[in-house]
């Protein structure tokens, strides 16, 4: 009618991306010395301003821990939103 062409939003490629950086990133992790992770900080950032894009958080309000024994490493994200919620994500590899 108004000749508008109005594409869909693709929400699963950027869930998916970020499942794929998350696993790259903790088989870097895995291959590494035993050290805490250089990156923890950088990716506490691009986490932070990726989540500000659609509600206002702190940067206080996002914790990232990384867990590693033999066979299975994991990185847990803890966000505070507004209102007193939290959203916890764990990626496990």
């Amino acid at each position: 009618m108004f000749g508008f062409s109005f594409k869909p939003r693709n929400k699963g490629k950027s869930a998916q991306t970020a499942k794929e950086r998350l696993q790259i990133l903790l088989a870097h992790e895995r291959g590494g010395n035993g050290s805490s992770p250089d990156y923890l900080p950088m990716l506490q950032r691009d986490i932070l301003e990726a989540i500000k894009k659609h509600v206002h958080v702190e940067r206080d309000a996002v914790d990232i821990r990384m867990e590693r024994d033999d066979e299975l490493s994991s990185l847990e994200i803890n966000i505070e939103l507004p209102g007193g919620r939290t959203v916890q994500s764990s990626a496990s590899s």
